[in-house]
């Protein structure tokens, strides 16, 4: 099955124009995995495939393209120092600005298949305790609806835990198979998963103290992250931390944001 150039631009412009992805370089890529897909729903071409996104820009298969392109690499324990600065400032610095309202807004902006907002979920547990005071429910967003199904239901295989903290281990999973584990009821309750584009406008209420936006923004262009970093910093609170990719940085100019160390910066 054969990608013409203008089947391949046509891709390359509907991801860039509706996810803010970059794929102009990426046809290798676009191929390698929408082929097999085209092949077992029996499609005839690549066009044939395109023309039913065409005639229906909000069904199935629009939802299918970007599921089977984006990639989605994580895994437990990923970059843990930002959750080792966590503990150390970033939680205690919430504690006490938020000691009337016991209300802690943190945001996973690309949840993946969840090993993040779950890592996330098993700090804030750990750090305030027994204090069940304090909503420490976080939100987890995913541009794919694949990854974000995995996510909800929380179990991964025992070498994909392996990395974790035995006790955490111990805590926060239950073995629900031969070699599955499932991340604890508390919590799956503690993450809010929901889809989210992060080219649309952020309408979610109340401002965040807290955004992980780890190894996304690898994807987009220079005008894309730009705007993305400027919503994302209008929907922060003052004093609020950003972390992203440890190999990412972005420019303190334009954003507003402050450097505090490599991958961490802070809107202030």
């Amino acid at each position: 099955m054969e990608l013409t150039d203008g089947e391949f631009q046509w891709i390359v412009e509907y991801v860039r124009n509706n996810y803010g992805i970059e794929l102009g370089q990426k046809r290798l890529l676009i191929t390698g995995r929408l082929e097999n897909y085209l092949i077992r729903n029996d499609y005839q071409s690549y066009g044939e495939f395109i023309q039913k996104i065409k005639n229906n820009p909000t069904g199935p298969e629009a939802s299918n393209l970007i599921n089977i392109l984006t990639t989605n690499h994580t895994f437990f324990m990923r970059e843990f120092v930002h959750f080792e600065y966590m503990i150390k400032y970033v939680l205690p610095w919430i504690r006490e600005k938020e000691a009337s309202s016991h209300d802690v807004r943190i945001w996973s902006a690309a949840a993946s298949t969840g090993e993040e907002p779950y890592t996330i979920a098993m700090v804030l547990n750990d750090y305030f305790g027994l204090d069940k005071t304090w909503n420490t429910q976080l939100l987890a967003t995913d541009i794919s609806s694949r990854v974000l199904m995995k996510a909800k239901e929380g179990t991964y295989m025992e070498e994909q835990i392996e990395p974790l903290p035995a006790n955490w281990k111990r805590r926060y999973f239950k073995k629900t198979g031969e070699n599955a584990y499932t991340v604890t009821q508390e919590i799956r309750d503690n993450v809010c998963f929901r889809r989210f584009n992060l080219m649309d406008e952020i309408t979610f209420k109340g401002k965040f103290q807290v955004v992980f936006l780890r190894n996304v923004m690898i994807y987009f262009d220079e005008d894309t992250k730009s705007a993305l970093l400027k919503r994302i910093y209008n929907h922060m609170e003052d004093g609020g931390y950003l972390f992203i990719g440890t190999t990412e940085s972005i420019d303190r100019t334009s954003s507003g944001f402050k450097y505090v160390r490599p991958s961490i910066y802070r809107k202030m």
